[in-house]
């Protein structure tokens, strides 16, 4: 039996500096909660902008022989 690696995908998403913290958690939380996607990266740039990087694992079927 062979292991295979968990495959990921990834999406950016990027909030203004106008974006409050509440708003922003808000958002997250929908898309952990809609789309299986788990928080991976975040940067914060001086300006107050944000970016943040989502990630969730894609599943491979396998024929069954």
């Amino acid at each position: 039996m062979t292991r295979v690696e968990p495959t990921w995908e990834f999406r950016e998403i990027f909030f203004s500096r106008d974006s409050d913290r509440e708003e922003t958690r808000q958002f997250l939380t929908f898309k952990a909660d809609r789309g299986r996607w788990e928080l991976d990266r975040t940067k914060i740039y001086r300006d107050g902008r944000k970016k943040i990087r989502l990630r969730r694992k894609v599943y491979r079927v396998e024929k069954a022989m």
